[in-house]
């Protein structure tokens, strides 16, 4: 790689880049921690620096970029919390700590990505403290986060800081005009995602834009004193066909795994490995919709917030303005922020597995009552 190409994914992130360039340039540290809004590059990022650190002194480092990149090099291992809200012990013991003492198969280096890091317990951090703290010569760990804030001290300490800033919404905006996305739908859609470009390329398709209809109806039955009949049922039923979803194509996924597998004990525990790992992306997929549902309802009252107090500018559903306009006069403005921050509560509240159809028509009870008359 050359000392002037970036790494993939840090072409708008200039601190990422430099610490990243230098690390391939004068010798890579042991722990880094990448951290920044979803939707910023750091998955991208952190495969592209994994293949860079195999790829050095490899025979042929082409070939060992590509199946590094694709995932199937065998010194490179990713791991994602088997736990909708949590990281499991299990998660880090055999595929990190044990696998961190083993010489590589082929490369000089052995790469472990772990992603939302800010889901360690203490516990599984204290496992993981000796592997951060002193890891064989060999080994490189990169941790990956949304939540800085919720990341445990004792793991952050240990780590070099990569920071993936929020992408601006002009400039998402202006990439989603690109492809085809009309100006003013694209300029709310980079605004509400909030730095995020994945997500703001879903809130501008068809799927996305129908998520947002459905939440702008809850909202507007909450301003209504909550007169339509569980307004919340149709989020509900989109993050479990989301699930569902998620699921089928685990599974198909997995039925092409195990068909170049003998038969044998090795197969039959990769078969429920697999099985459980479509079940965790289907709870994951219905929780991100459930997740994106509630943090764009409390947006929407946000934006009710600028409307009622004349910063009409800062409405972030800026093609939505003129309903939005109707709907808030007359509005406390200070009830209208205590709903946002109600939505928030709740949605903190679904990481801890609450019942979410309980937790969703408490919430449209409290929001009716607190802004349902002007």
């Amino acid at each position: 790689m050359s000392a002037a190409a970036p790494v993939a994914g840090t072409e708008d992130h200039p601190q990422a880049r430099m610490v990243l360039g230098t690390a391939l340039h004068d010798g890579p540290s042991h722990a880094y921690l990448f951290h920044g809004p979803s939707g910023t590059g750091k998955r991208t990022a952190a495969r592209a620096f994994a293949a860079e650190l195999l790829a050095q002194g490899a025979p042929d480092p082409d070939d060992t970029r590509r199946r590094a990149l694709g995932g199937t090099h065998p010194d490179l291992t990713w791991v994602r919390p088997t736990g909708a809200h949590v990281m499991r012990t299990s998660d880090v013991d055999e595929p990190v700590i044990a696998a961190a003492t083993r010489t590589p198969f082929e490369a000089r280096r052995r790469v472990f990505v772990l992603e939302r890091v800010d889901t360690m317990n203490d516990e599984v951090a204290n496992r993981m403290l000796k592997t951060l703290e002193e890891p064989a010569s060999f080994v490189h760990l990169i941790l990956l986060t949304d939540s800085l804030g919720q990341v445990l001290e004792t793991v952050v300490s240990r780590c070099q800081l990569v920071r993936f800033d929020p992408l601006p919404a002009d400039r998402i905006a202006a990439a989603l005009e690109h492809e085809g996305v009309p100006a003013e739908r694209a300029l709310a859609c980079g605004r509400l995602a909030l730095g995020n470009a994945a997500r703001a390329r879903y809130l501008a398709s068809s799927e996305g834009d129908e998520l947002r209809t459905e939440v702008e109806r809850f909202v507007a039955s909450a301003l209504e004193g909550g007169g339509a009949d569980e307004p919340w049922r149709p989020l509900l039923e989109r993050a479990e066909a989301r699930r569902a979803e998620a699921e089928e194509a685990a599974v198909a996924e997995r039925a092409e795994r195990i068909e170049l597998e003998p038969k044998g004990r090795e197969r039959r525990a990769l078969e429920k490995e697999l099985e459980d790992a479509a079940k965790r992306d289907g709870r994951r997929a219905r929780t991100d919709v459930l997740d994106l549902g509630l943090t764009l309802a409390a947006l929407g009252f946000r934006d009710l917030v600028c409307l009622a107090e004349g910063a009409d500018d800062s409405v972030l559903a800026a093609d939505r303005t003129p309903a939005l306009a109707e709907r808030v006069r007359g509005r406390d403005p200070r009830r209208l922020r205590e709903a946002a921050e109600r939505i928030e509560d709740t949605r903190q509240s679904l990481e801890l597995n609450v019942a979410e159809d309980l937790a969703l028509s408490a919430l449209g009870f409290r929001l009716a009552s607190l802004v349902g008359t002007p």
